[in-house]
């Protein structure tokens, strides 16, 4: 079963670092959505792989 996480971050910048450490991670490309006009970051990802998608977003410390 998957899940979807957004995290909205304060700038741009973020959200580039944000999608790299993503992809670093094994995360594929068609499952990171970036919504530059809202400054969020939206994952699918199986929910077993949570914890460790939470704790990568958190490095970039998230608004939300």
């Amino acid at each position: 079963m998957s899940k979807t996480i957004t995290k909205t971050f304060k700038s741009p910048d973020a959200l580039s670092n944000v999608k790299e450490d993503l992809v670093a991670t094994g995360i594929e490309q068609e499952q990171i959505f970036i919504d530059k006009d809202r400054n969020q970051v939206k994952v699918i990802i199986p929910k077993e792989a949570e914890p460790e998608i939470l704790e990568i977003l958190s490095r970039h410390q998230p608004l939300d």
